[in-house]
């Protein structure tokens, strides 16, 4: 009887434990500089002016009207 109860007891314990998990929170991302500051790069587009929002926005822009949507690159 007292083996039985040990073993439920010991059952009850391993299966109470996995409600025991730690709260997961993101912790985001940090980044150092603005994604529009620059990379001072030679491999960064001629016409776009680094650490200027308006320009890096416009790129964006563009790049996403023509060369990443697929509905107006096959059309």
């Amino acid at each position: 009887m007292k083996r039985l109860t040990a073993l439920v007891a010991l059952a009850a314990l391993s299966l109470l434990s996995a409600c025991g998990e730690k709260p997961q929170t993101m912790g985001g991302v940090k980044q150092d500089a603005a994604p529009f500051s620059g990379v001072g790069s030679a491999f960064s587009d001629a016409q776009w002016k680094q650490r200027d929002r308006a320009s890096w926005e416009s790129h964006l822009k563009a790049r996403a009207q023509q060369g990443q949507n697929d509905y107006n690159r096959m059309n």
